[in-house]
């Protein structure tokens, strides 16, 4: 079967011009055809080979491109949308239940195959691992150290470790690991992983989306899923700003940082949607689809 289309017709159909003085428009060569006043409309020829036609070798079938249908199809930026999530300090607890669930494997295997004589107990590196990313996760989500002071925050915790080993103080802080047991058996690993898990994903996936931004060219919505609240602002007189980042949450949390909008005016309202992963991807998606003028209908 060959198939074959073209979009536009050589001038050998076009109907017989009248003279230029008649008030009847000129003819319009097909390569130019309008259809209903729009532009950019075609005839579309195909040829198809058909074998069960005896007498007919042919047939040609036409298809006419109705370009008022073209012309009323919106635009693909006209429906684009954009959706901001904030989420809770929660976000950053992540390496508890996933470091969580990897030192029970490691404490599962030192409890078989380590303390093979009675009396002997595993070691409690594990257990104070643990414990010190909780603690640490436990500063960080809720202590912000935005932009120098991150830098500064690690300078100092960096002068500290080189202070202790001018000194020589490390020494004595390893002797004391010894005599600081800490164990925690596989059992507690795996309950305390497990319930730390499903918290953090009912957190993620359900209670941080019952409110939102829906951003589209010309407004931005604020939105409430529980009661259906929704307020509505602007974007012409709105001013979107991505605070400083807070290295620690933006290593923790996928790129995460807060987001700022500021409705015009001297007493504009500002909203405030901290922890957005990837935010800076968010604001440049923002920022393109802002710059869209939104088509007004009359």
């Amino acid at each position: 079967m060959l198939i074959a289309g073209r979009l536009q017709g050589e001038i050998k159909r076009g109907t017989v011009a009248d003279g230029g003085l008649k008030p009847d428009l000129a003819a319009v060569p097909l390569d130019d055809l309008l259809d209903e006043g729009q532009a950019n409309a075609g005839t579309l020829f195909l040829v198809l080979a058909l074998q069960p036609f005896e007498d007919a070798k042919y047939l040609v079938v036409e298809f006419r491109i109705d370009a008022a249908t073209v012309a009323a199809s919106p635009h693909p930026l006209a429906l684009q949308e954009i959706y901001v999530y904030s989420h809770s300090t929660l976000l950053y607890w992540w390496p508890a239940w996933a470091f969580g669930f990897v030192i029970a494997l490691l404490n599962a295997g030192q409890e078989k195959f380590l303390a093979t004589a009675e009396g002997d107990q595993p070691s409690s590196a594990l257990g104070l691992t643990y414990l010190s990313i909780v603690l640490l996760l436990i500063v960080f989500t809720n202590v912000r150290l935005r932009g120098i002071n991150s830098v500064v925050a690690l300078l100092v915790i960096a002068f500290i470790a080189v202070l202790l080993a001018w000194f020589g103080w490390w020494d004595d802080v390893a002797r004391l690991i010894p005599y600081l047991s800490v164990h925690m058996n596989t059992g507690f690993y795996l309950v305390f992983s497990t319930g730390l898990l499903i918290i953090w994903l009912t957190m993620f996936f359900v209670f941080d989306r019952l409110a939102y931004w829906r951003i589209r060219p010309g407004q931005m919505t604020v939105e409430h899923v529980i009661g259906g609240g929704a307020e509505s602002f602007d974007t012409n007189g709105l001013r979107f700003q991505k605070l400083s980042s807070d290295f620690f949450r933006a290593a923790l949390g996928l790129g995460a940082g807060d987001l700022k909008a500021t409705a015009a005016g001297e007493h504009g309202a500002t909203i405030e949607m901290p922890n957005v992963i990837f935010v800076d991807r968010k604001v440049l998606a923002i920022e393109k689809l802002i710059s869209v003028k939104p088509e007004r209908t009359s």
